[in-house]
């Protein structure tokens, strides 16, 4: 593997966080001996080791780029970015995956980084990326790097379909049905064992990636801030869903349709709890469909099951709703004005960037090579060949995919076929979170601790210990201790960028 960047690796391996070996330098952004273009790119790595060359050659022949990669351990980014931006250590890109880290914006806002929004239509993959995303990434109304495209809405529900062929049930589309089947799953014996042994939810202590949020999209929640007409601001916990939500949970925790430590649960228990066939309803990200399948192998092996994403509270198609808190983000691909030197230069990169987009450059960067990694089917379903190989020299690629979205290549697997249906079909009713361009410096400083009062107000609000007045008491401790200079602060940058269009 290449690595680039002599300075940032000298920094790394200080924290012993670098990994094996170095090119002799960061090379500037042009053309080297060989006639290709050099790219340094300071990334973050999600897997316990780099990639083996094998993948990155046929990317490298393809963008006619010699790519030199520094990389950072995802645990550490935070830590790492913030030191690199402090030092002027950076690359010609520079994966920023913590939008909200208040050096990151700093460093976006001061312009260290070039503005891109204005170059995007002269490339033709670049020209794709639609309004509401470059909307979404950008800061104060600009545009500082190329967005990290994810999947805008992900989550939904994921049903035991055995059980409810059992027990007579239809799948369920309003909220009071998916209460319904809950019931039934707990009450009669859904894996005919003849033993009271299942609940109808296993959910984990996460009130954003488990049930809770989702559920809160089916009652109208918004997606962690709603905006008026007029430019008002209101948090999320202040909406009717949310109470409502609170109350489906409370019904659900009350009488027994979940399980009773949710509150306490780890998503790797919750997944192993359900694929050992104590509950028949997970929400969570559809994808987990497969894995959970997976897991229920030599355990649950009659399991079937069903992906919903059509549920909403009160039966009718004009309210389904889907939360998407990043509103799609996964970050921008940015390029300082330290490295990258002018206009011709950017121009370079974002060439690159283009052809990363490409079809066969994502079937690389997720599949690997074909008859190495993958085989494809005639319906252009992949299969992964060896697994072990797969991870070793394709998976570290999967966070440097400018891209995630629109390919015709997917995996073979019937339930990832149609989690990745589903998803799409999400975007449609995705509700987009509209503060997440804009900086509030009092929620980039205090937000996590006042989330806390809320988070647990709502926990004890939901397992009884607390009642809507004393969750409303709560509420107003968020707002005198900086929520309401949050609201402000939130107002008025939706007001300067509304007035600049």
């Amino acid at each position: 593997m290449k690595f680039g960047y002599a300075k940032l690796i000298a920094l790394t391996i200080c924290g012993s966080l670098m990994l094996s070996a170095c090119s002799g330098g960061k090379s500037e952004t042009g053309t080297n001996a060989d006639g290709k273009t050099t790219i340094t790119w300071l990334n973050i790595m999600h897997t316990a080791s780099p990639p083996t060359d094998t993948v990155l050659d046929k990317i490298e022949e393809l963008t006619n780029a010699d790519i030199q990669f520094s990389w950072i351990p995802d645990a550490s980014k935070e830590e790492r970015l913030n030191t690199s931006l402090a030092s002027g250590s950076l690359a010609d890109i520079v994966s920023l995956t913590i939008l909200e880290n208040s050096s990151v914006r700093n460093a976006l806002k001061a312009g260290v980084f070039w503005e891109v929004g204005p170059y995007l239509d002269e490339f033709p993959n670049l020209k794709g990326i639609s309004q509401d995303m470059r909307n979404s990434a950008s800061i104060e109304g600009k545009l500082y790097g190329i967005p990290m495209q994810k999947q805008v809405a992900r989550n939904g529900v994921i049903i035991r379909k055995d059980w409810l062929d059992r027990l007579g049930l239809p799948v369920p589309k309003t909220t009071a049905e998916l209460m319904q089947v809950a019931k039934a799953f707990t009450e009669q014996d859904p894996d005919g064992n003849g033993v009271k042994d299942t609940t109808g939810f296993m959910d984990r202590s996460d009130l954003v990636f488990g049930a809770f949020k989702t559920l809160g999209s089916y009652f109208g929640t918004p997606s962690s801030w709603a905006v008026s007409e007029d430019g008002k601001v209101t948090p999320e916990f202040e909406s009717e869903g949310y109470i409502q939500a609170m109350d489906f949970m409370k019904e659900l925790y009350d009488n027994g349709y979940i399980n009773q430590d949710f509150a306490v649960t780890a998503k790797k228990d919750q997944q192993e709890g359900f694929a050992q066939g104590k509950a028949g309803i997970y929400v969570g990200a559809l994808f987990d469909s497969k894995g959970l399948l997976n897991l229920a192998k030599g355990v649950q092996d009659d399991m079937e099951l069903v992906m919903v994403n059509d549920i909403t509270s009160t039966g009718n198609e004009s309210d389904r709703a889907i939360w998407s808190t990043s509103n799609g983000v996964g970050g921008l691909l940015a390029f300082p004005k330290s490295e990258v030197k002018d206009e011709a230069e950017l121009k370079r990169v974002l060439k690159f960037m283009d052809d990363l987009m490409s079809e066969e450059i994502y079937t690389l960067m997720t599949y690997g090579i074909k008859d190495v990694h993958y085989s494809l089917d005639a319906n252009n379903g992949a299969t992964i060949i060896d697994t072990k190989l797969w991870e070793q020299e394709v998976q570290p690629f999967s966070s440097s995919r400018p891209n995630e979205n629109g390919y015709s290549i997917q995996d073979a697997d019937p339930l990832r076929i149609e989690s990745t249906r589903l998803i799409e079909e999400n975007t449609k009713y995705a509700v987009l979170n509209p503060m997440y361009s804009l900086e509030s410096p009092t929620f980039s400083e205090q937000g996590s601790e006042l989330q806390k009062i809320i988070t647990d107000a709502t926990y004890k609000y939901i397992l009884g210990k607390t009642d809507l007045n004393g969750f409303r008491d709560a509420v107003n401790t968020w707002r005198s201790s900086g929520g309401d200079k949050i609201i402000a602060e939130y107002e008025a940058a939706y007001q300067a960028v509304q007035g600049s269009k």
